[in-house]
This record gives C-alpha cells, structure tokens and sequence, in this order.
C-alpha cells in the first residue's frame, strides 16, 4: 500500500492526459458523500468524457432493505414504543407508507442527531420503550456499541436497537465476484477507512486486480484520488493507494474495532437488489442481546422488495444511472421520493436531482 500525499499543479490536465485515447476508464465511488460531493463542487464536470464515474453501495439508508423498513414501521405501531432515528429514515417508504406518515397518524417518531440522543431520550421518559434504528457501516457502528455499553453499565432497560449495521468488504467483493461489474478501480471510503484501514482492502488489488484510492471528501481530496486511480489504470498497474494519509492508517481505529467487536458479532445481513451477504452485518452479541429490539419485541425483518419501477437497487450496484430509470425526476423526486437513492442526502439519486444531474 502506498500512502500520497497531495499534489500541486493541475490535476484536470493530468487526468486528461492520462485517459486521452484510452478506451472509457469506469471508476466506482463507494461513498455517498464522495457522491455528493463529485456534484456539489462540480467536479463530475471538469473531466474527460472517457473518464466514468458510477455510484456504489455506499449510502447507509440506500442499501437498507426494505424488510428493515417494515419492520420499523411495525415497532412503530407498537403501544408505547418511541422510535428514535437520523432524519433520511423518516422518508424512506415501506409497504405502509414511512415512519414520517407513522407520525402523522400518531405514532412517536424521535429524530436524533446521534444515537447517544436517543440514548439522553430513554433515560429522560422510562415509560417509553425506545428503539434506535441502528443502520450504517464501520463509521457508526463504533458510537452504537458505545451507548450499549453505556446503557448496561447505567443499567438503562428501556432502550434497544433495531440493527441494520453493514460491512463494506462483504458488499464490494459480492459485487465483484460476478465478473459481471465492468469497471476498473475504486475511489473508496474516507469515514470507513478510518476505522477499518486501508490494510482491509487489499482483496480487492491482489484477488480481483482493480486499482484501488482511498481519499478524503474535499475537492483537492477527490481529485488527487480520481488522478491516481487514472494513472494505475494509464500504467495497468492495479495497486492501493491512500492520499488520504492524514486520517487513514494501515491499521485502522484499533480501538474503535474493539468497542464493535465487544458488542457485536458479525451476522449474515439482507442488503437493498443484493440479497442476502453472509458475515455482512453485524448483531448483538450474547452478551448484549438484552438490547436487541427483533428478540424484545417480536418483530421480523420480511424479504427485501423494489417498489413498483425503482431501479434503486441497480443504482448503487453501478448497473444503471438515476437517469435510466422511469421514475426519475418525474414519479420519483426530492419532494415525493418513490425509493431511498431519492430519500437520502447521500443518495445518488437526490445528488442527480439537487445538483442538476441528467434528466
């Protein structure tokens, strides 16, 4: 692995030499925030029409299945039980409409900026019984099993999680395992790869030969990235590279995997179009399973399902763009989403749609 460090200069030139009269370079942003952020600064714009970006499973509530939904739909129902979550989860719809509607009939929907919030919420109402709807990859997983420690030691029963965490590994190589995803290199996660290290990718050079960036989200950040990735793919020399060495080790946050392993186990998980990944996900282990909400309360997390003409789930395996499907930007908007690429602030759809994508 090779750490880089920024370079000056103009990268837009460089990129540009290195693909001219090169076949299409297809290259996967795993995150949603580099997503975001390649169309907020305008940077998808500034590169070579050989040069191709396309979205992968990299936005928490875009790959959450839609079994997930329903099931936090019905603890919703539940006779006092407070449901408490970050604010894209409220939008997303199920089968029976979204927890947002659930509040409007009633229903006690808490949105939380953390989950220790909804951590401050059960101790201050133990008449509640509140759930956390526990989803996102390696970069929150550590804060959830921090409150659940927490909770045990202040010995706070009223509070559960609904967990619906996702490992990033799992899902990149069950992309790649087909054979049948063209692209030629990752620009992968900054958050993740903080807690996971770049050490943890290395699968994706020596078994499957992509090239392989970790980079950070500001546009000097994803730049440096996008030029490095172009020039392994120029030189046919897949290898990993970090140009985000200020907050990306080899071995990771060892102490943040540790409060995860304390809490969790690893589980087979259901994810968005993808199936069922086994070790993927991460349960509650013996220890801690006194706060598990499915055990707690009876709930079952169904089969997964696309509403009616969303193509989320080809979305962020990179098989499509927003603009390929039906729905967008005419069924399917920022003000009346159909699915959760279009829920999402870090969903490929909402970026296509806020920040002017094809239509």
């Amino acid at each position: 692995m090779v750490t880089t460090k920024n370079k000056t200069g103009r990268p837009t030139e460089e990129i540009a030499r290195l693909c001219a009269g090169r076949e299409t370079i297809r290259l996967m942003e795993v995150c949603g925030t580099h997503t975001v952020s390649l169309f907020r600064s305008g940077i998808r714009s500034l590169l070579p029409p050989s040069l191709r970006l396309v979205s992968g499973p990299g936005c928490p509530v875009c790959v959450t299945s839609q079994g997930y939904i329903d099931a936090a739909l019905d603890a919703a129902g539940i006779e006092g039980v407070a449901i408490c979550t970050y604010g894209d989860m409220v939008r997303v719809p199920g089968r029976r409409g979204s927890l947002e509607q659930s509040r409007a009939r009633g229903a006690n929907i808490v949105v939380c900026y953390s989950i220790l919030d909804s951590l401050r919420y059960a101790e201050k109402h133990p008449d509640q019984q509140v759930i956390f709807l526990s989803v996102g990859f390696e970069t929150t997983a550590p804060s959830a099993a921090a409150a659940v420690i927490e909770a045990k030691r202040r010995k706070i029963d009223n509070f559960f999680l609904l967990c619906g965490h996702k490992l990033v590994m799992p899902a990149l190589n069950t992309l790649l395992a087909g054979n049948d995803l063209p692209i030629d290199g990752f620009l992968l996660p900054g958050h993740v790869s903080v807690i996971i290290g770049s050490d943890a990718y290395g699968d994706l050079v020596e078994k499957h030969g992509k090239c392989c960036v970790i980079a950070g989200f500001e546009p000097g950040q994803i730049m440096s990235g996008i030029e490095a990735l172009a020039r392994q793919a120029a030189e046919g020399s897949p290898r990993l590279e970090n140009v985000y060495g200020v907050a990306v080790t080899p071995e990771g946050n060892c102490r943040a995997r540790e409060c995860m392993e304390q809490v969790f186990e690893e589980a087979d998980a259901v994810w968005r179009a993808m199936g069922t990944i086994p070790k993927s996900g991460l349960d509650l282990n013996e220890d801690y399973r006194d706060f598990d909400a499915i055990g707690r309360f009876g709930l079952r997390i169904g089969r997964d399902y696309d509403p009616p003409g969303c193509r989320c789930g080809e979305v962020i395996q990179g098989k499509v763009e927003p603009s390929e499907c039906a729905l967008f930007g005419k069924e399917c908007t920022n003000h009346n989403p159909v699915g959760p690429c279009m829920v999402s602030s870090e969903g490929t759809c909402a970026a296509w749609y806020r920040y002017g994508g094809e239509r």
